[in-house]
């Protein structure tokens, strides 16, 4: 049996205020070939199918038409929810579509497998939706569930105890943040920040092959337990991950082999580092020119309007930081002090114009226009 792991589609999540929706379904439609291509049999979605609790209704023809173009492709599919799906309405889902296409969103279905056979036999999905403990725990109210790592061993326990009762293969399908080791203090509280907190590895022993989502890089925690990675990239972080998921072959034996597969990048996401006057430069960076740029300028002083200058640049300039070369080293102990130690006005607007310009003062135009101010002040306090 061949089976094509994905997960975190985020459909209806923007790219700092551009919607993806296009992008995406390019991105799907390649994957609906990749299906074709490598003749598999089960696709599995692992959860963040949408971006949030509420999609748009956009969102919902766009998981609709895929499931289906899946399905038309000769593959059967699974899809479980995962911390940015609303169970309920994912679940709603399930009801309007055809033999072969499976959503799994309560978490009493744990333990009850969704069986597919092949030339071998049986081959067994877990589907485990993300499990909130406070949202779970009047399921099982005999089982304490404080946090993500109780949850998903009291299912994975569910799991292993069908399993004994079932000759054949198994794969379980999980949301969450999973570790090789137990979890630091540290960095739960981290992980917890965003709704989960660590899964050791050893959770998801047994079975043959554990497809998990959650994390938007394709990662490999051990060779029967990987993150597919989300299909498009939804942050300048994930610029240099390559999109795609993982193709997983399973014999007679149980997992047999697993390979990559590549989905295209509909737009490029690139970090530029310069000067302003540098990346304004038609001449340079023109491999920038249609991708999604964060634009890094180093000139030592913020400067102004800058997205407005750099998307006449790149239309597509995404995100502007400043990010001086050199960082002014101020040795009073703060502006409080500074200010204390003006003995008039101009000194007061130039004290101000150094703290907030990363050491630079003002130039002889600016002091002029300063020192027009004060006088007018003063004149119109005489006037007074």
């Amino acid at each position: 049996m061949r089976i094509l792991h994905t997960s975190d589609w985020h459909i209806g999540r923007t790219f700092h205020g551009s919607s993806t929706l296009d992008a995406l379904r390019v991105v799907l439609a390649a994957l609906v070939d990749q299906v074709r291509e490598n003749n598999v049999d089960v696709v599995i979605v692992a959860g963040d199918v949408f971006d949030s609790a509420m999609p748009a209704a956009d969102c919902y023809s766009v998981l609709s038409d895929t499931l289906v173009a899946l399905r038309d492709a000769g593959a059967q599919v699974i899809v479980t929810s995962g911390n940015h799906d609303s169970a309920a309405r994912l679940g709603f889902q399930s009801k309007l579509l055809r033999d072969g296409i499976f959503i799994v969103t309560d978490p009493r279905s744990i333990g009850t497998p969704i069986t597919i056979s092949d030339e071998f036999g049986p081959v067994h999905f877990y589907g485990i939706p993300f499990l909130e403990p406070a949202l779970v725990r009047h399921v099982w109210n005999d089982v304490p569930l404080r946090s993500q790592r109780d949850t998903l061993t009291h299912a994975m326990t569910r799991v292993r105890n069908d399993m004994q009762s079932r000759a054949g293969r198994s794969v379980a399908i999980a949301h969450c943040f999973a570790a090789g080791v137990d979890p630091t203090p540290q960095l739960e509280r981290d992980i917890q920040q965003g709704g989960l907190d660590v899964v050791p590895l050893e959770v998801f022993a047994d079975v043959d092959y554990a497809a998990l989502g959650h994390i938007h890089g394709r990662q490999r925690l051990s060779e029967h337990v990987r993150y597919a990675g989300a299909p498009l990239h939804y942050n300048f972080g994930e610029g240099s991950k390559p999109r795609g998921g993982w193709l997983v072959d399973l014999d007679a034996d149980g997992l047999s082999t697993v390979s990559t597969f590549e989905l295209p990048v509909p737009r490029a996401l690139v970090t530029l580092t310069a000067s302003l006057e540098e990346l304004l430069d038609p001449e340079l960076f023109p491999e920038a020119t249609d991708a999604w740029v964060f634009a890094r300028y180093t000139d030592i002083a913020p400067q102004p309007d800058p997205m407005r200058r750099l998307q006449a640049r790149f239309p597509h300039c995404a995100k502007v930081a400043h990010t001086p070369s050199v960082v002014h080293e101020d040795h009073a102990a703060s502006f409080g002090a500074r200010v204390r130690a003006v003995r008039n006005d101009a000194e007061l607007f130039e004290a101000f114009l150094t703290h907030v310009r990363n050491g630079v003062g003002a130039d002889e135009a600016e002091s002029q226009i300063i020192r027009e101010l004060v006088a007018e002040r003063s004149l119109a306090e005489i006037a007074g």
